[in-house]
């Protein structure tokens, strides 16, 4: 058993505690958080700085991890996917699993708890049965040729299957959904296989959403960058849909409401588009007994949005909407680390006036409820085993250039 305390206990799931003191056992259970002592205690181990739960990380893309400095920067979305399956064939499996160890040894050593990661395929399932971390894995699909819909969920199907046979050391079973890519890379027969398989889970749905200025031009008017891109790298287009509307107006409704949704990168989401999908989600939301209450969440990798675009979405208009926001660190293909705390010092950098109560929900309460693992994960609380991070290097309540994260449990 153990008695840590700190400068601040940030619980998230109420205020802070000012020299609060957590008792933990010896598995890291939380057996009680009470506020300051007026005693001397020799059995504390006081820290200065805060404490808050371990972070989650909502996206991350695990398989990727050997692209490591091999992708050039602010080359947009469409250069960023070119350059990355013209060096696909370059690596080794054995690259690809020291990759995916060595990133996630990194993840645990910036105060990572769970992950919700893509997976294209099986080469991060050996070392997610490990346990090391807790991961929901989104399998993704994509192909907008309607005769291949069959064959590339068929493939989906089968990884589900073969994730689904494992389980860790500690008993947790490997969770999975099978997941659209993106608006733009999934045929009109393959959404809807997606979402007839998602109708029948309760688990998370995933889509990455608006990360460039070219992916709504697709839908507006069949043109633009990413359409020209797109012919030139040999992809059948006759079949893409011109809706006259931006990519989430013409997806989101072909999406399954009836869990929780994860719409990833936003980077050019407007409020407009943010109210708009949140009322959409409230109209196919059902409160009865029998059904769970849908959630809409939405997750930001600005590290990642910086590396492919150079831009940031507009964070303001996020929180003005009540959006429930994660965040992530998408994959080591597009960001220089996979650390929770990056992310965050890059949004305080240009966002300076956010509460760090609310940044530390995004990155803890809001990703384990999105993932499924808030009976466990996300906030101090007793009983529950979120892991404890010490942030110190602050300046008063904010995060810095010089903040540094240490997983003390």
């Amino acid at each position: 058993m153990r008695k840590i305390s700190a400068d601040f206990i940030y619980t998230i799931f109420s205020d802070p505690v000012p020299n609060g003191i957590i008792t933990i056992d010896d598995d890291g259970t939380i057996l009680d958080v009470s506020p300051a002592s007026t005693e001397e205690h020799s059995d504390i181990e006081h820290y200065s700085g805060i404490i808050c739960p371990g972070f989650i990380n909502a996206h991350c893309h695990l398989e990727l991890s050997h692209f490591r400095g091999q992708i050039a920067e602010k080359a947009g979305m469409t250069g960023f996917i070119k350059e990355l399956l013209s060096k696909r064939p370059e690596f080794s499996p054995e690259e690809i699993s020291k990759g995916i160890e060595d990133a996630e040894a990194e993840m645990i050593r910036n105060g990572i708890v769970a992950v919700g990661d893509i997976s294209n395929d099986n080469s991060s399932f050996r070392q997610k049965a490990k346990g090391n971390l807790r991961y929901h894995t989104f399998i993704e699909v994509f192909d907008l040729h309607p005769s291949q819909a069959e064959k590339v969920f068929t493939n989906a199907v089968q990884l589900k299957e073969e994730l689904g046979k494992l389980q860790t050391m500690d008993n947790f079973k490997l969770s999975c959904s099978i997941v659209p890519h993106a608006p733009y890379t999934v045929s009109e027969k393959l959404f809807a296989l997606v979402a007839e398989e998602a109708a029948k889970s309760s688990f998370p749905q995933s889509i990455h959403n608006q990360e460039s200025a070219g992916e709504s031009e697709l839908f507006l008017s069949g043109s633009g960058p990413m359409f020209e891109a797109f012919q030139r790298m040999g992809v059948d287009m006759q079949y893409f849909p011109v809706t006259g509307l931006n990519s989430l107006r013409t997806t989101f409704p072909k999406l399954s409401k009836k869990q929780n949704l994860l719409l990833v990168h936003n980077t050019f989401t407007s409020f407009e588009d943010l109210q708009w999908a949140q009322e959409q989600m409230k109209k196919s939301s059902v409160s009865d007994l029998t059904s769970q209450i849908s959630h809409l969440f939405w997750c930001t990798c600005p590290n990642a949005n910086l590396y492919i675009e150079g831009r940031l979405p507009d964070y303001i208009s996020f929180i003005k909407a009540n959006a429930k926001m994660t965040v992530g660190t998408d994959s080591l293909a597009s960001n220089r680390s996979l650390s929770v705390l990056d992310e965050l010092k890059v949004i305080e950098k240009h966002h300076p006036g956010i509460p760090l109560q609310a940044l530390l929900t995004w990155a803890t309460k809001n990703g384990a409820e999105l993932l499924g693992f808030e009976k466990d994960l996300g906030t101090i609380e007793k009983g529950k085993k979120p892991g404890l991070n010490l942030l110190n290097n602050l300046d008063g309540m904010s995060i810095t250039a010089e903040t540094q994260v240490l997983k003390l449990a």
